[in-house]
């Protein structure tokens, strides 16, 4: 059986695609939000980061159900005039963000936290504003868990299968990445090609791991 390596080619483009801007969009959003979670002790912080750790232990296909829903013709979007995300990149970038986020605010989380108060009060002494105090000292300070946070999350939205699936399908060029392609092959005896992105996810998955061992080495602890 010929392999059909276009087709291959065209969802390892796609899936790249969606890793590096899920990646992004995590960053953006997980940034602010391990900083509060990490400087704040209160009731509203601890339902705050419950919710954002629940996808750790719901499973994906319930948590790509309600997204289906959310998203949908009439979900969310229906309300505000804004098109159905369900089946299109834009729906599975969305679903990606939400399924991967406490592998990027939880190690950021930490990092902040282990930073402590006294270099953030020598920065205030020194008439530094919290601003700057925290592009300054905090982030530097942090880089580690950014850099984690940053692997995680690529090689988190790389391998996802469940959420994808709910609320993106199988679409080719749109829809369909690697995880999906596997099982489409698999479902179509074509085990050539399933072998040969298995393979290449496995390979890919040593290197993550790898690489966050190297990352920990480096900076002298170990990461999870």
């Amino acid at each position: 059986m010929t392999i059909d390596f276009g087709d291959i080619v065209s969802a390892l483009v796609l899936t790249l695609e969606l890793a590096s801007v899920t990646t992004l969009v995590l960053l953006a959003i997980g940034t602010p939000l391990a900083w509060w979670l990490a400087r704040s002790n209160t009731l509203a912080s601890d339902i705050v980061a419950t919710l954002v750790a629940l996808p750790l232990v719901l499973p994906p296909t319930v948590l790509g159900f309600y997204l289906l829903i959310a998203l949908g013709p009439a979900g969310l979007g229906s309300l505000v005039g804004v098109r159905s995300l369900a089946f299109s990149f834009e729906g599975l970038v969305a679903g990606s963000v939400v399924y991967s986020l406490p592998f990027v605010v939880q190690p950021i989380r930490n990092a902040f936290q282990a930073i402590g108060e006294r270099p953030l009060e020598v920065a205030a002494t020194l008439r530094a504003s919290p601003l700057d105090r925290f592009f300054t000292v905090a982030v530097p300070l942090a880089r580690n868990g950014f850099l984690t946070g940053a692997v995680l999350g690529f090689a988190h939205t790389v391998g996802e299968f469940g959420v994808v699936l709910m609320i993106g399908g199988n679409i080719p060029g749109e829809t369909r990445v690697l995880s999906i392609a596997i099982f489409d092959y698999v479902e179509q005896l074509r085990f050539a090609e399933a072998h040969l992105v298995a393979g290449g996810m496995l390979i890919f998955s040593f290197l993550v791991i790898l690489a966050m061992s190297r990352i920990g080495r480096r900076f002298g602890e170990t990461l999870p």
